[in-house]
């Protein structure tokens, strides 16, 4: 019988989109290997869902799912904690903007100019609210979705009160699809790519379904696994759950052509998979907001070397 291990479901998924995949084109034009449709199981009791096959940041993971958490969708915090996973949309929109050049993506001349434009985030209060914000993305919506006579719902914290509450309730879902601000989201962020996910309860565990639009394979999703698994721990000890399983649903999942030799190398590393790595939270925490980077531990972890890969944007 085979052993679980994250690694092997997730290179499965490498492998599938390598022999099944079509040749598309993509918003980016960097073109793309995608198949439509996938599904992955992680038994969160058998280890943290942390890949083996190439170093993961970690940190980065956890401070960009505490972003989300407190509804936050300004660059700022993100900055301050060295986290540059969307450094690339707020800055290619300070210069749509403002009408100045725009370097070649991922070039010298973009990269020391997007450092430049990152470090101003951190410093100047006044360009950080003006050019950091990315709109009503994840966070926003996780915790402000609008309501049309001016409110808003704090869907997050509603679902929570509805696990504690109503457990068998089928209606367990945070949604980050708003139609009617999918345009706005665009203009400095990107429209949700893992954009609704469900909880479910059964035997006293807590489950969660994530659905994925849009799966950059290679460098994202490994990021939105380890991600939704934590989200799925953290809420579990608020209601008093133990895990259960998180589920990976995946819509047109793809590997960027200029991964493709990348995702070859962690491939071949496939027959010296390290041990899954354990994540131990803080268990005084019970409120949802309340967690901070010192509240995570993540033990164990002896990956391979990272892989570098570029973002298309």
């Amino acid at each position: 019988m085979k052993t679980y291990h994250v690694d092997d479901t997730y290179l499965d998924l490498i492998e599938r989109i390598k022999s099944e995949g079509v040749q598309k084109g993509d918003r980016t034009g960097t073109g793309t290997l995608s198949i439509f449709g996938h599904q992955m199981r992680f038994d969160l009791s058998k280890g943290f869902p942390l890949l083996t096959t190439k170093k993961l940041p970690i940190k980065s993971i956890i401070h960009e799912l505490l972003w989300f958490v407190r509804g936050d969708n300004n660059l700022g915090y993100l900055a301050e904690n060295n986290v540059h996973i969307w450094d690339e949309w707020p800055f290619k929109s300070y210069l749509q903007r403002n009408n100045l050049p725009m370097p070649i993506v991922n070039s010298d001349e973009w990269k020391t100019q997007m450092q430049a434009f990152v470090e101003k985030i951190k410093t100047d209060m006044e360009f950080r609210k003006e050019h950091g914000s990315l709109g009503p993305i994840y966070g926003y919506q996780w915790r402000n979705w609008p309501t049309p006579n001016g409110g808003h719902i704090d869907q997050l914290k509603n679902v929570i009160e509805q696990i504690k509450k109503n457990p068998n309730d089928r209606r367990m879902i945070v949604s980050a699809w708003n139609v009617a601000d999918i345009d706005e989201m665009a203009k400095a962020g990107l429209p949700p790519c893992h954009c609704l996910f469900q909880f479910y309860v059964a035997d006293g565990k807590l489950s969660c379904q994530l659905y994925q639009r849009s799966c950059d394979t290679f460098l994202g999703v490994p990021f939105n696994i380890a991600s939704y698994a934590l989200l799925t721990m953290m809420i579990a000890q608020v209601t008093r759950l133990t895990p259960g399983e998180f589920v990976w649903t995946g819509g047109d999942v793809h590997l960027y052509n200029n991964h493709l030799a990348q995702a070859d190398e962690q491939l071949a590393r496939r027959n010296d998979l390290r041990p899954m790595p354990t994540m131990k939270i803080n268990p005084a925490i019970t409120d949802i907001t309340a967690f901070t980077i010192n509240d995570f531990e993540i033990v164990d972890y002896n990956p391979h070397d990272s892989i570098k890969a570029p973002i298309a944007v």
